[in-house]
């Protein structure tokens, strides 16, 4: 096993239509601490997200692409909420299994959950003041221009993608941090082949200058993720 280069060769264990239903729902419900662990979604709220819904000076609009449980946009309403924000949340996952998984989530009301995906919506001619997603660009192969052209499609505003930056330190820290949650789910397994999967930061940046040159910036919000910065056109 090597981390020098993406292995998009892999699949997750929780990918596949006939995994252990008791176990992905387990994995989707503890993504809520995983997240709320490592993913720096409140980082990015305080310095771009709340910060921009306060400069429209009206309500918004944001889309979680690829929601699964739908945790994030749960956790991100809850801190525009307490700001006295605004903003209609909305997820959307074309997974059955993920949706649920959302619909069976305590959440207010501004934030509801789709069982759709981009393509549908650019379709329906759908627009937001932010779309964004989590843990979504690891799983794309020959997906990933299509989704970046819908996610800037969808978008009047910001488009942010967060991911986990590939590294050796990364892979080590999640093995054995991981230990305590992962009974009865697939978040050892599928964890530690996501970061197998996962862009280092020059070849995100890469791979979006390639699809949009000039429009995407490539940050790292906090310690072993990576934030995708661009401009939509809806």
């Amino acid at each position: 096993m090597t981390l020098a280069a993406r292995d998009e060769a892999l699949t997750e264990l929780m990918d596949d239509p006939g995994c252990d239903p008791a176990r992905l729902r387990a994995t989707l419900r503890r993504f809520d601490t995983v997240n709320r662990l490592v993913a720096g979604w409140g980082a990015v709220y305080r310095s771009t997200l709340g910060p921009y819904f306060a400069s429209l000076g009206r309500s918004a609009r944001v889309l979680d692409l690829g929601s699964g449980g739908g945790d994030v946009i749960v956790r991100l309403a809850a801190a525009a909420r307490h700001d006295g924000l605004d903003v209609a949340w909305t997820g959307a996952d074309p997974d059955e299994r993920s949706h649920r998984a959302a619909l069976e989530r305590r959440r207010p009301s501004e934030v509801t959950f789709r069982c759709t995906d981009a393509a549908a919506l650019v379709a329906a001619g759908e627009t937001f003041d932010v779309v964004l997603s989590n843990h979504v660009l690891h799983h794309l192969g020959g997906e990933l221009p299509a989704f970046i052209s819908a996610s800037a499609a969808l978008s009047r505003g910001l488009v942010l993608h967060s991911d986990i930056a590939r590294s050796r330190m990364a892979y080590a820290l999640y093995a054995v941090g991981i230990t305590p949650l992962a009974p009865g789910t697939f978040l050892r397994t599928d964890g530690l082949r996501s970061i197998r999967r996962s862009y280092t930061p020059a070849e995100l940046a890469g791979a979006l200058d390639r699809l949009m040159p000039g429009a995407w910036s490539v940050s790292a919000p906090v310690a072993f993720r990576l934030l995708a910065r661009g401009r939509g056109h809806g």
